[in-house]
């Protein structure tokens, strides 16, 4: 039997045993995490695809490590303008060792198991790793957060000065974090209040202050 998980903005096909790295998970090494994402399921009894997902089906896997990819290098040079700029990264990524594929709302063997923190969340909840629900980050400027290995409000909420300070030299954001107050939307996202964004457009509608 196989599946297609999704994780990370990813799709992957995965066997039991199979061992991937996928985009850093909340997790420590040992510990059992569910993918709830399951698009498609197949084995003997043919192949069910999802719409988007397939009721029931779950993947369950072993977190086998925390570890870095590759270091890539961006190197930056103006012609004829003395300038130049060389900067590595590693993404942060997690080893997972696939222990079960489950159908029919099966239970993992582990008792332990908690869910993927990098999965959808639940209907009525927002996902705390969707960035652009931050005032002042775009498309752009979210794919730059994530090539350094920010994913979620949690991290950017405990940004401190100093933090601020670092990415916004790093990652040129030209005092957008502190000017668009980052930090403080990302708390209050984690607090339970509506993304700014949508506010500022409920009021542009309305040309009411809410």
């Amino acid at each position: 039997m196989f599946a297609v998980i999704k994780t990370g903005g990813k799709q992957y096909r995965v066997n039991q045993n199979d061992v991937l790295r996928i985009e850093k998970l909340d997790a420590k090494v040992g510990e059992i995490v569910v993918f709830p994402e399951i698009l498609a399921v197949g084995g003997d009894a043919g192949l069910t695809f999802g719409a988007p997902t397939v009721a029931g089906a779950s993947v369950a896997a072993e977190v086998v490590e925390q570890d870095r990819d590759d270091k890539v290098i961006a190197f930056k040079k103006r012609r004829r303008q003395n300038s130049k700029r060389k900067r590595g990264h590693r993404q942060h990524q997690t080893v997972v060792r696939i222990s079960e594929i489950l159908t029919g709302g099966a239970k993992p063997a582990k008792a332990a198991a908690k869910v993927a923190k990098a999965e959808a969340p639940a209907a009525g909840e927002l996902d705390a790793s969707n960035l652009s629900l931050i005032s002042g980050i775009g498309p752009t400027i979210e794919k730059k957060l994530r090539a350094a290995g920010i994913s979620s409000w949690n991290e950017i909420a405990a940004w401190t000065d100093a933090d601020v300070a670092k990415w916004d030299e790093e990652l040129s954001l030209r005092g957008r974090a502190t000017r668009e107050e980052w930090v403080i939307q990302a708390q209050e996202l984690l607090a339970g209040k509506p993304p700014r964004a949508k506010i500022d457009q409920a009021e542009q509608a309305s040309g009411k202050d809410l």
